[in-house]
């Protein structure tokens, strides 16, 4: 496996993101902010999971706000 120092999410698993979005956020303001069903509607780590790894868009705004969210917390 290489080395990639410049990309923040190298190492981290899709679930340990929402694992940590969820444990900081909770879902209910996750769903506000990205408008998905899987975070709305009996929110789980599982269905979330299955939809995220899919569906690249919803993927993509979820990694930012893992990012935003480590931003915030080294500030």
């Amino acid at each position: 496996m290489s080395s990639q120092p410049n990309n923040p999410l190298h190492g981290i698993t899709l679930e340990q993101i929402i694992n940590d979005l969820v444990a900081h956020y909770g879902w209910e303001y996750m769903g506000y902010n990205i408008k998905i069903k899987c975070f709305t509607d009996k929110p789980s780590v599982k269905s979330s999971l299955q939809f995220l790894r899919r569906t690249p868009w919803a993927r993509t705004k979820v990694e930012a706000m893992y990012l935003q969210m480590l931003k915030k917390r080294k500030s």
